[in-house]
């Protein structure tokens, strides 16, 4: 499990955001160093002015005004002085600190070598340091923000405002650039569901626009392909059922041997049956217009059919809610579950509709050989047999192919799974939603 956006949008915005974010973390780095020695060289300049007029002035004032000088300095200045005393415990300044080891160095240089410098004395905080006075040693002590940057909250403020800014127009770059290919892909899903997506807008970068050509060229290339199988299919389906008819009639009135009769009955009758597949194949995606229908109904209405030809069928119909479909279309794809598991699975088949969700279930189930789970998906494509004992060499390969495409008609899915026991199940999952215009 990973916490890593998965869609184009958020990879590419988090991309941005994050080299803004190490833009700005590397100016600021940058801005640091370059600026560190200039402000030591400030800090330790306004310390040492500090130390030398404190100095001037005690040495220049009269000893009794003395005390009365040091007590203006702390209120008016915040300087304090106090004499150095034996035993004073000091702590000494971080000078693993690049600032503070460049400030000290350089008040050292200026006050000389025997400066002393300390972060705390006996318990007090503050910057102290040290200068001699004759043979006295003396402590002034300011404070430590001398030695640190105050940045003014307004600071962070406007720093957080600009951030926000360059994050808000590199969410609309990516925005701008997500559009089209959402758009690109919507239209690839249609063109999978069976369907001619609108035209994409032709539109933006030049290389937007190149795909988009080429995508819009290709979708209509496909449909004029589609169209044109379509018509081949059903005109010649329809000019074969002509001879196949005068076949039959034909051989209706000859004198033959009965089981020679019965042998070519029985093959014009499965050649007028794949003729009317290649029918069904080439009008599954026609202009019937979707409805409110009963699908339990309907599935009865198919299984009474059947039952009236004399196959055996068991029922499981449970009531289902209304949905949007085409009922010829739907009407065909349970004829070809059905027709497929009494050829293949022998007598033993199950209609069953049941509710799941807001939508609907239909399962035929058999008792045949069953298909291997690798074939699964070839066996959905037109024209393809499994060459085993279920499919045998009769059949057009048309079958679960009208299926599957009646199915994506109706944004569901068709699935063929293993039935407990030997068999096989297939399962039809059709949505509430509207089923798509082709």
């Amino acid at each position: 499990m990973t916490f890593f956006p998965r869609t184009l949008l958020w990879r590419t915005f988090l991309l941005i955001a994050a080299l803004i974010l190490a833009s700005v973390a590397a100016y600021f780095q940058i801005f640091r160093v370059y600026d560190r020695e200039p402000r030591a060289r400030q800090i330790a300049q306004m310390v040492v002015s500090v130390v030398n007029l404190t100095r001037a002035a005690l040495v220049s004032a009269r000893p009794d005004l003395r005390r009365e000088l040091l007590l203006e300095l702390s209120e008016r200045e915040g300087i304090r002085v106090y004499p150095a005393e034996p035993g004073e415990r000091l702590v000494p300044p971080p000078l693993d600190r690049p600032l503070v080891h460049l400030v000290t160095d350089e008040i050292r240089n200026q006050l000389g070598e025997e400066t002393r410098f300390a972060f705390e004395r006996d318990g007090l905080r503050g910057f102290w340091v040290s200068f001699r006075i004759d043979d006295d040693e003396y402590w002034v002590v300011m404070s430590r923000e001398r030695l640190e940057r105050q940045l003014a909250l307004q600071w962070f403020a406007w720093a957080a405002l600009t951030l926000a800014i360059a994050l808000a127009g590199a969410f609309l770059i990516v925005f701008r650039v997500r559009r089209p290919l959402s758009a690109l892909t919507s239209a690839a899903v249609d063109i999978g569901r069976g369907q001619v997506p609108a035209p994409l807008a032709e539109s933006g970068p030049t290389e937007i626009q190149t795909v988009s050509r080429a995508f819009n060229q290709m979708t209509r290339d496909l449909a004029r392909l589609e169209d044109d199988r379509a018509l081949i299919l059903a005109g010649v389906s329809h000019d074969l059922r002509t001879p196949l008819a005068r076949l039959r009639l034909g051989l209706e009135m000859i004198d033959a041997d009965p089981q020679l009769k019965s042998g070519m009955t029985t093959d014009i009758d499965e050649m007028d049956r794949i003729i009317g597949q290649f029918l069904d194949f080439a009008r599954a995606a026609g202009g019937e217009p979707a409805a409110a229908t009963d699908l339990a109904v309907l599935a009865r209405e198919v299984a009474g059919r059947y039952r009236d030809t004399g196959h055996a069928i068991g029922e499981e119909i449970a009531p289902v809610p209304q949905l949007e479909l085409r009922p010829l279309a739907v009407k065909r794809l349970l004829s070809n579950l059905l027709d497929n598991a009494f050829r293949h699975g022998g007598d033993e088949v199950q209609l069953r509709v049941s509710p799941a969700g807001h939508g609907a279930v239909v399962e035929v189930l058999d008792r045949g050989p069953g298909i291997p789970p690798q074939e699964v998906e070839r066996l959905k494509q037109p024209f393809t047999r499994l060459e085993t004992a279920r499919t045998g060499s009769d059949g057009s390969g048309l079958g679960l192919a009208i299926v599957d495409r009646i199915a994506r008609m109706h944004d569901g899915t068709f699935d063929l799974l293993p039935r407990p026991g030997g068999g096989l199940i297939a399962r039809v999952s059709l949505p509430r939603s509207q089923p798509h215009r082709p």
